[in-house]
C-alpha cells in the first residue's frame, strides 16, 4: 500500500504564511504580517481580500463551511459551522464569504459556562479572529470546515474563553522580556516569543468491552472495579513494543496532524497497562494551545475509526498510573537563541540565570495561582499518586543549578569580581546540564535543560488556563528583575546590577525550590514550615484564585479583571460540583442495576448448591454457609450506603454552590469509596458468570 511522504502532505491543510503569500496580493500579506506580528488592524477592504483568498483557498481542498473556533471555559473547543453557500438575487447559488465574516461572529452560545458574567437574557456572545494561529481546516467524509481560530467575548467585551487571558499573559511575558534583553545590550533582536510543547497522555481500550461499562462511557473513568493480577508491577508495558492496533492508531493520527502542519516528535508505550503518550514538537505558546486541542479532537475521532475507547481522563483505573499533559515551556528570541540555554558565552550565562531567576522569583510568590490552575474533578484522583507530582508546588533544579544560585545568594568577597563566579561554576554548564537537571521525577515543576516542565496539570485539561497562571508569575518576576536592575546601572554595570537581581531571587525562591522526595509525609510538614500552600481538594485549590494577592496580579497585568477572576472561579467549581453530580448518579446506577443483582444472583445459586447436598453435609459446610451470609453481609452494606447517597444526592439539590462543593468533596467522594470498595470486594468472590461488567483484566487487554 502506498503512502504519501510526511513532508507532501505536511500543512496542506493549513492557511499559514506560505498559503497566504501564494494568494494574496504583496502589500495584502505585509499588511496581514504586520497585523499577526505587530498588532495592527486590518481595514475592512484588506480584510475582504483576506477573506475571499482564504475562502478561495478551503474551496479548493474540498471545504464546505467555515466556523469561527474557540475555547471556551469548558476545556474543549466550540465551533458553529456557517455554509459557504448562498443564493444572489436572482436565486442562483453563489459561495461567498467577507472580511467582516472573517473579523466577527455572532455564535450566541449563551448556554457555555460565563460564571454570572451573561444571563440567558443577554446571550450575546462575539467570536472574534485571533490572526497569530493560523486558519485551517477539519476535514470529514463529504467534504470539510474552515476553522478560523478566534476568541471569544460577552456583549460587553468581557472574554468568555480561556485564550484572552492567555493571550494577554503571553503578551505580559513577551514584553518584559525584550525590556531585559534590551538592558542586556540586544539590540538587534525583534521579538521574544513563549514556545511551548505539551506532553499528552492517553488510555486507549477496546469498544466493544468498554461499552459495557456505563462508567467508562459517561465519565472516562472506572467508578468501581479491582485491580488485575498483573498492572504495571513488572514495568513491562513501558517503553515496550507498541500493539499493532494501537501503531495503526498513532500512524493515522499522526498523519491527519502531519495535515494540521503538527509534528509529534515522539510516541511511545506509558507506565500503566493500554497508557500511552504523544509528544509534539515546540511551538508558540498560542498556536501550542490550539494544536494540543487539534491532537485531542483527532484522536477522538481516530479511536472510534480503529473501535477503541480514548480515555483522557486523569485516573481512568484505580490502582494505576493516572494520565497527566507535561506543559513545558520557554523562550526565544528572534536570532532564534533559547532563553533558557546555558551558554558557554559568560555574558549570556548570566542572562540565561536572570531569565531562569525571574520564573523562580515569581513562583514562589505566586505558587498557589499554579495549583488553582490544575484543580480539577479528575486531578483530585491523580495528585498525589507515585505516578504524579504531590499537591504541593515546588521546583526541582539539579545539584549544578542549585549549587550555583546558592553561591550567588552568597555572595562574593569584596576583592572577587564577578567574572570570576562566572569562571568557576558557570562554565561548567554547557557539558552537564543535560545529565544533571531532570533526576527528580516527583517533582511538579522541573528544569530539564533547556525549560522548565510542569508536570501537574492534568490529561483532560487545555493548557491554555494552567500556562496562563505560569505566565503570570513569571512576567511579575521578570518586572521585578528589570525594576532591580535598572535601579543600580549608574553605580553597577548591568553584569554586576543582574548579579544582585538574581541574588535576590534566590533568596526570594528558597522556599520554592526542593530537591528531595516531594512524596514524603517529610515534605508536607517541611513545606507548611516554608509557608507553601498545601491543599489536597479541588475546592480548596480553587479558592486559591480569590487570594487578594493573586487578583491583583492578575488584573494589574491586564490578563483577568477582578470580575473575570471570580467568574472563572464560580465556572471551575460548577464543573467539579455538576462533574462529581454525574458519577453518583452512574455509580448509584451501577449498584442497583448491576452489583446488588449480581449479589442476589450469587447467594441464590450457592444457596440451591448448598441446598442440594444431604443434611449432614450441609451441617458441615461451615465454610460455604459463612461465604453465603458473607454475601448477605456486602448486600446489606450497599443497600444502606446506596440509601445514603441518595439522600446526599437529594440535600445537594437545595443546597447553594459552596454547599454543595463542601457536601461533595466532604461527603460524597468518601462515600463513593466505601462503595467502590464493597463492590470490589463483592466482584472478587463473584463468580465470573455472574459479574455484572467487564473487569480490569478485560478492559485493560488490546485484542
Amino acid at each position: 500500500m502506498e503512502f504519501d511522504k510526511a513532508r507532501d502532505i505536511f500543512g496542506m491543510y493549513v492557511f499559514d504564511r506560505r498559503a497566504m503569500k501564494e494568494r494574496l496580493p504583496q502589500h495584502i500579506f505585509e499588511a496581514l504580517m504586520a497585523s499577526i506580528e505587530g498588532g495592527q488592524k486590518l481595514d475592512s477592504a484588506m480584510a475582504d481580500m483576506v477573506a475571499a483568498a482564504m475562502k478561495e483557498w478551503a474551496l479548493s481542498k474540498g471545504a464546505t463551511h467555515w466556523t469561527h473556533w474557540f475555547h471556551p471555559r469548558t476545556e474543549l473547543t466550540a465551533e458553529k459551522h456557517m455554509s459557504f453557500m448562498s443564493k444572489d438575487e436572482n436565486g442562483m447559488p453563489i459561495e461567498s464569504f467577507k472580511g467582516k465574516e472573517l473579523i466577527q461572529s455572532e455564535p450566541d452560545a449563551s448556554s457555555l459556562p460565563s460564571g454570572g458574567i451573561r444571563s440567558t437574557f443577554e446571550a450575546r456572545g462575539y467570536s472574534a479572529w485571533d490572526p497569530s494561529s493560523p486558519a485551517f481546516i477539519m476535514m470529514s467524509k463529504k467534504g470539510g470546515t474552515l476553522c478560523i481560530p478566534s476568541v471569544f467575548i460577552s456583549y460587553d467585551g468581557t472574554p468568555l474563553d480561556l485564550k484572552t487571558p492567555l493571550l494577554k499573559a503571553v503578551d505580559a511575558v513577551e514584553t518584559r522580556s525584550m525590556r531585559l534583553l534590551k538592558l542586556f545590550g540586544n539590540r538587534g533582536i525583534k521579538w521574544a516569543h513563549v514556545t511551548v510543547g505539551a506532553e499528552q497522555e492517553f488510555f486507549l481500550v477496546d469498544n466493544p468491552v468498554a461499552k459495557d461499562r456505563m462508567d467508562l462511557k459517561y465519565c472516562g473513568r472506572t467508578l468501581l472495579g479491582c485491580c488485575p493480577p498483573k498492572g504495571q508491577q513488572m514495568e513491562d508495558h513501558y517503553f515496550g513494543s507498541i500493539p499493532s492496533r494501537v501503531l495503526s492508531f498513532m500512524e493515522d493520527v499522526e498523519r491527519d496532524l502531519y495535515r494540521l502542519g503538527v509534528v509529534i516528535t515522539t510516541r511511545h508505550n506509558e507506565v500503566a497497562p493500554c497508557q500511552f503518550e504523544f509528544a509534539p514538537q515546540f511551538a508558540d505558546a498560542n498556536l501550542a494551545c490550539d494544536q494540543n486541542q487539534q491532537i485531542m479532537d483527532i484522536m477522538r475521532k481516530m479511536a472510534k475509526r480503529h473501535d477503541f475507547q480514548l480515555l483522557l481522563h486523569e485516573k481512568p483505573f484505580a490502582g494505576l498510573n493516572g494520565s497527566g499533559k507535561h506543559v513545558n515551556f520557554s523562550i526565544m528570541d528572534s536570532e532564534g537563541r533559547n532563553l533558557l540555554m546555558p551558554s558557554s558565552n559568560h555574558r549570556k550565562n548570566i542572562q540565561f540565570l536572570m531569565f531562569l531567576s525571574a520564573f523562580l522569583l515569581g513562583a514562589s510568590k505566586f505558587h498557589s495561582l499554579f495549583r488553582a490552575s490544575i484543580a480539577s474533578p479528575g486531578n483530585i484522583h491523580r495528585l498525589g499518586g507515585n505516578e504524579a507530582p504531590p499537591a504541593i508546588m515546588s521546583a526541582y533544579l539539579g545539584t549544578t543549578l542549585t549549587n550555583i544560585l546558592e553561591a550567588v545568594e552568597k555572595g562574593l568577597p569584596d576583592d572577587m569580581p564577578a567574572q570570576a563566579l562566572i569562571d568557576l561554576g558557570m562554565n561548567k554548564l554547557p557539558s552537564v546540564m543535560a545529565d544533571n537537571s531532570d533526576r527528580n521525577r516527583t517533582a511538579p515543576i522541573a528544569f530539564t535543560g533547556n525549560k522548565f516542565e510542569f508536570r501537574a496539570p492534568g490529561a483532560s485539561q487545555s493548557i491554555a488556563g494552567p500556562l496562563t497562571m505560569v505566565l503570570a508569575a513569571w512576567a511579575w518576576g521578570l518586572e521585578k528583575m528589570g525594576d532591580m536592575i535598572e535601579s543600580k546601572i549608574g553605580e553597577l554595570d548591568v553584569i554586576d546590577a543582574a548579579i544582585e537581581s538574581i541574588r535576590f531571587a534566590a533568596s526570594e525562591s528558597r522556599n520554592f525550590r526542593f530537591e528531595g522526595n516531594a512524596y514524603s509525609m517529610e515534605w508536607q510538614e517541611e513545606a507548611k514550615r516554608r509557608g507553601l500552600t498545601v491543599t489536597n481538594t479541588t475546592p480548596e485549590a480553587l479558592a486559591l484564585f480569590l487570594l487578594p494577592e493573586n487578583r491583583e496580579l492578575l488584573s494589574r497585568l491586564n490578563i483577568m479583571t477582578e470580575r473575570e477572576i471570580i467568574a472563572y472561579y464560580e465556572i471551575r467549581i460548577e464543573q467539579y460540583i455538576k462533574t462529581v453530580e454525574i458519577e453518583l448518579g452512574i455509580l448509584r446506577n451501577m449498584v442497583w442495576e448491576g452489583v446488588l443483582p449480581a449479589i442476589s444472583k450469587q447467594i441464590l445459586m450457592e444457596s440451591a448448591a448448598l441446598a442440594s447436598l444431604p443434611e449432614e453435609n450441609r451441617k458441615e459446610a461451615v465454610s460455604w454457609n459463612a461465604y453465603i451470609a458473607r454475601l448477605g453481609t456486602l448486600k446489606n452494606k450497599l443497600l444502606s450506603a446506596s440509601d445514603k447517597l441518595e439522600g446526599l444526592r437529594e440535600r445537594l439539590r437545595t443546597m447553594e454552590m459552596e454547599e454543595q462543593s463542601a457536601a461533595i468533596t466532604n461527603e460524597g467522594l468518601p462515600l463513593c469509596e466505601y462503595i467502590r470498595n464493597l463492590c470490589d470486594t463483592a466482584e472478587s468472590i463473584l463468580a465470573g458468570d455472574n459479574l455484572p461488567y467487564p473487569t480490569y483484566t478485560k478492559i485493560l487487554s488490546i485484542s
